[in-house]
């Protein structure tokens, strides 16, 4: 693995991980925030600690055990948060949310997903 791909890698950690925990833990600042975003595009609320705050974190630790050495698992997991990232982002596409969750969703976290998928496929080396 490349440094840059490194770096992705451990970018990409650390942001899944921590959307993950804020997900799960719920702080009451975080939940205003996700309480509004969920009712616009249409996601119950009860999907905060699973599916959504377990999948990031699942992630995260799936991309860390890569990191440390296990192998495949690191390319497993870059692309389940490439899949969920891009459902995440058809969702908002699906009711015109353009709001920053948007771009977030579409922008940071989901090419960040696929970095992380190349730099542990080798590619382009």
């Amino acid at each position: 693995m490349t440094t840059w791909g490194l770096v992705v890698v451990v970018v990409a950690v650390a942001m899944n991980a921590m959307s993950g925990v804020l997900w799960v833990a719920r702080p009451e600042r975080v939940v205003k925030s996700i309480r509004q975003n969920l009712a616009t595009i249409g996601v119950p609320e009860s999907w905060t600690v699973f599916p959504i705050g377990a999948l990031k974190i699942a992630g995260a630790a799936g991309l860390l055990a890569g990191l440390l050495g296990v192998p495949g698992i690191g390319a497993i997991a870059a692309f389940g948060l490439i899949l969920f990232w891009v459902c995440a982002t058809f969702s908002h596409v699906r009711v015109g949310d353009w709001s920053a969750q948007f771009y977030a969703t579409s922008c940071l976290y989901a090419p960040l997903s696929a970095g992380a998928f190349l730099a542990f496929v080798g590619w382009p080396y």
